[in-house]
Parts: C-alpha cells; sequence; structure tokens
C-alpha cells in the first residue's frame, strides 16, 4: 500500500539483483541466505505484490519459524499461507509474526497468523513498535482512516476540487478495516535499537519515520541482511505522505534523516525489501532516492516562483502519468510532503485562502 507511481529506473551499475529474475511462486518459499526464505503474496493494486519473510527460529526450547509481515487479510492471501505452512515449514510451528508497520500489506493478517498459530502453551505473538500497533488497532476499528469525511476535506483543503475524486474519497470509508478487519489485542513492542535474537542470529531494530508513524526494519550483521519494509526499495520510491490525522506533518523530512541513518550500515549489506527483488547497493540506492526528491522540490519551487501553488495543481507536475483514485490520495499526500519539507524550511510560505484552500509560494 501506498507507493509512488513515478517508477524509477536504476543503473545496473550500482544496483545489483544477486538472484537475477527468480522469484517465490506463489505458496513456495525461495532460500535467500541460511534461515532466511522469500514468500511472495499478491496485492490489489498497481503496486502487485508483496515480500514477506520466513526466518527459522526456537523459542523457549521449541523450534519453528518467525513470519516478518503478512499480506492483506483476504481468502487469496490465506490461501497461499494455508499452502506454505503445509509445504515449507518442515512441520514445524510458527512462533511469532514480526510486522515492520501498520500498512495493510504488512499487518492486514496479524490477527489470522497469531490466532492461527497461538496455543494454550505458547501463544503466537505479534512483534511491532507500539505507534504502529495502535495506530493499525484504531485504523481497524475506525471508519475515517485513509478515506472517509476528514480525508475527502484534508485532500479538498490542499486543492483537490474534482467533484467526483471527493466524492469518491469520501465515500470510501472502509479502506483500512477491509483489509485489516482486525488487530491482535496484545503484542510485544519492538523500538530503535532493540536486539531480537531469531534462531541462531541477532538482529537490530532500526526506526524509520516518514512512510509509517515508526517503521522498524530489520538487520543482521552476522548474515549482512537488511529486512528494510518499505523504508528502501529498488525500483520504486517509497510513498512519503501528509494526511489528515496529523495536517502539518513534515514527513519527507524525516523520511530522508531515516534513510541517512541506514549510512551506518554496510554498503554490501543484502537488502531484502517489502517489494521488488533482493539487492545490493544499499548506500547507492539511498543516494538515489534523495535525488529524486531533489529534483522533485526543485520542480516544486519552480512552480510555486510562478504562482500560488496547491498540492492539487503539482499531481500533473510529479506524476506524469493518468492516476487512478487509489495512486491519487497518495499522489496527494506526497505533494503535501513535498510542500510542507520546503514550508517547514521556510522556503515557502503557506495561505489560507477565502475558499478554505492552502497555496504555498516562495
Amino acid at each position: 500500500m501506498g507507493h509512488n507511481s513515478r517508477m524509477q529506473e536504476t543503473s545496473p551499475a550500482t544496483i545489483d539483483y544477486p538472484m537475477g529474475d527468480t522469484l517465490p511462486a506463489t505458496g513456495q518459499a525461495l532460500a535467500v541466505t541460511p534461515g532466511v526464505r522469500w514468500v511472495r503474496m499478491a496485492l490489489p493494486f498497481a503496486l502487485d505484490h508483496i515480500n514477506l519473510w520466513l526466518l527459522r527460529d526456537e523459542i523457549d526450547g521449541q523450534q519453528g519459524w518467525t513470519i516478518i509481515d503478512c499480506g492483506i487479510a483476504n481468502q487469496g492471501t490465506q490461501d497461499a499461507w494455508e499452502q506454505v505452512f503445509a509445504t515449507q515449514l518442515e512441520g514445524l510451528p510458527v512462533l511469532r509474526v514480526i510486522v515492520t508497520h501498520m500498512h495493510p500489506d504488512h499487518v492486514g493478517n496479524a490477527h489470522w497468523l497469531t490466532e492461527r498459530w497461538s496455543t494454550p502453551q505458547q501463544p503466537c505473538r505479534l512483534w511491532m513498535s507500539a505507534t504502529d500497533f495502535h495506530a493499525a488497532h484504531l485504523a481497524s476499528k475506525h471508519t475515517n482512516n485513509f478515506g472517509g469525511e476528514r480525508a475527502a476535506d484534508f485532500f479538498a483543503s490542499h486543492g483537490l476540487t474534482d467533484p467526483e475524486s471527493v466524492a469518491k474519497i469520501r465515500a470510501r470509508t472502509n479502506y483500512f478495516s477491509a483489509m485489516v478487519p482486525d488487530m491482535p489485542h496484545a503484542f510485544h513492542r519492538l523500538r530503535d535499537g532493540l536486539a531480537v535474537k531469531i534462531g541462531p542470529h541477532t538482529w537490530s531494530c532500526h526506526v524509520g519515520h516518514g512512510h509509517a508513524p515508526e517503521h522498524m526494519a530489520l538487520h543482521c550483521p552476522a548474515l549482512g541482511v537488511l529486512i528494510s519494509g518499505d523504508m528502501v526499495l529498488p525500483r520504486i520510491s517509497t510513498n512519503v505522505s501528509v494526511y489528515d490525522a496529523e495536517p502539518e506533518a513534515d514527513s519527507l523530512t524525516l523520511f530522508l534523516q531515516s534513510l541517512d541513518r541506514m549510512r551506518a550500515l554496510p554498503a554490501d549489506t543484502l537488502v531484502l525489501p517489502s517489494h521488488g527483488k533482493p539487492f545490493s547497493g544499499l548506500h547507492a540506492r539511498i543516494d538515489q532516492l534523495h535525488e529524486h526528491h531533489r529534483e522533485r522540490l526543485a520542480e516544486v519551487v519552480t512552480e510555486c516562483q510562478q504562482q500560488a501553488t496547491t498540492a492539487a495543481d503539482l499531481l500533473p507536475v510529479l506524476f506524469k502519468r493518468k492516476l487512478d483514485l487509489h495512486q491519487t490520495t497518495f499522489a496527494m499526500g506526497e505533494a503535501v510532503a513535498h510542500l510542507h519539507a520546503l514550508w517547514h524550511k521556510g522556503t515557502l510560505t503557506r495561505t489560507l485562502g477565502a475558499d478554505g484552500i492552502y497555496r504555498f509560494s516562495c
């Protein structure tokens, strides 16, 4: 969920795909490194897949597996999981579920998976950051998350005045809960810097902001592997949006600062992203993402020098192809994020017009 529709081609000289074009078939798992397996599930969006990970584990003497990220809660995904359970786990149970962040393609099946694998002797616990656990809990219970009245009003205040789009966003009241019908009622908290022992290896948590409230990527120095979630993707730029619940957020600045903290990881790290293929070239990819956003910010400044500009005015500037409703809401959030990065820095000023619409200018 929530990825920029502007595709970015990457230079083969800097980004390397060690597994080539090999992909795991639905319901199968592909070994990536010892004890780490790659599972791929379908998504009903333009971004049509999510990568999920199986890690060989042992908790309290019990051999089994840890799942990282869940897919959305629908029959197709759950059927694919059942196929994985029947054929890929070597007859061992799932011991816990780790979720990188609260978006539906990552947390959707957390309740189903933890219920499916919990026993009276051993609960299968959800592990995730507290912010994202509570955000997902709220979003699965309320009708106004990622759609509905407040989202429509927020985007309208940023210039999205096309009546059809606004009406569709207003009507989209069960967007999150349709894919995340329930959440586990208890969890184990992940936090930045926490060391998590998974099987024979220790993984450290790396917080990321801007894409989700408190995203957790996991790095294993011994394996040289980073499970990056949505923070670093090989081919597309992560969606970085401002939403109605935090209307003055500076999401893009937070995101870029999070990327810079990941530069501390070794350059030859094997990155396991949530979308796209495993790759090496972490530092090069961070440089590319910075350059991508520098270019977008420059385009925004150019527009705002010519006239007072709304986020909706920027859609054809930032996104060169026709957007569906799903993409339009993320594109609006992304346009606001770029305007806010410049506004918070003092490069742009923001004014609220008599028509209730925010405009930004130099």
